[in-house]
């Protein structure tokens, strides 16, 4: 039972945080259950596509082999089934009508496939697995959530930039997400000196991205007209 908190402990701090942040209409209650519910239930369809990548190119030890087992087996694949999850059962529900919208419910549909994950691991490697975790894992694939949720967002605000918008909220989630498992996955030792440098870069970016769209939203009413900030 510990171990089972222990896993799930940052998934629901890091929620909660992502709710409180979202000030001007709270999304509903269900809707965020089908978020989080939805990130779990792709775990398994994720498994059997990265199952099928890795078996097109076996891992032989190299970077080539590192960088493909990074960008194309983990981070492509766990970041489009969570945008197709947000795409399908999220994009066009009226209550994805605010920018920081897009973060709410990216970052539950994120944290619902990185609980069962974290599980997973945890499970099987004890606490001091579960601690380091929840300060790099489960925070990454939040902030992964944070950079969709944040393009998304702007696309569903403003027609004239949505493709390009739609495009950066899964290319991007793609790039961060396979250089975080790059540095893990290389076995440089200096690369690995970085990670920490690196996690330290996603914490800053996902805080500005949720200060930008929760304090001063994009889109507001200011004198009776709108108003672009």
């Amino acid at each position: 039972m510990g171990i089972l908190v222990a896993s799930l402990a940052p998934v629901l701090i890091i929620l909660v945080y992502v709710y409180i942040r979202d000030k001007y209409e709270k999304e509903p209650a269900g809707l965020l259950l089908t978020a989080l519910v939805a990130g779990a239930l792709i775990t398994l369809p994720v498994v059997i596509v990265e199952g099928f990548f890795s078996g097109l190119r076996p891992d032989d030890g190299t970077l080539g082999a590192a960088f493909y087992r990074a960008f194309v087996v983990a981070a492509f694949t766990e970041e489009l089934f969570k945008f197709a999850a947000l795409y399908l059962l999220i994009w066009k529900r009226p209550a994805f009508n605010e920018q920081f919208d897009g973060i709410v419910y990216a970052v539950f549909v994120s944290l619902g496939f990185a609980a069962v994950e974290n599980v997973l691991y945890v499970t099987g490697s004890g606490y001091q697995t579960a601690l380091l975790r929840a300060l790099t894992a489960v925070p990454a694939h939040a902030i992964f959530g944070v950079t969709m949720g944040y393009y998304l967002g702007i696309a569903r605000r403003y027609e004239e930039v949505r493709k390009s918008f739609l495009w950066k909220a899964l290319a991007l989630p793609v790039l961060l997400h396979g250089i975080y498992d790059f540095i893990l996955m290389s076995g440089i030792p200096w690369l690995l000196f970085g990670f920490v440098i690196y996690v330290g870069y996603l914490y800053k970016s996902g805080f500005r991205r949720i200060r930008v769209l929760s304090d001063a939203s994009v889109y507001r009413e200011s004198d009776g007209e709108q108003e672009t900030i």
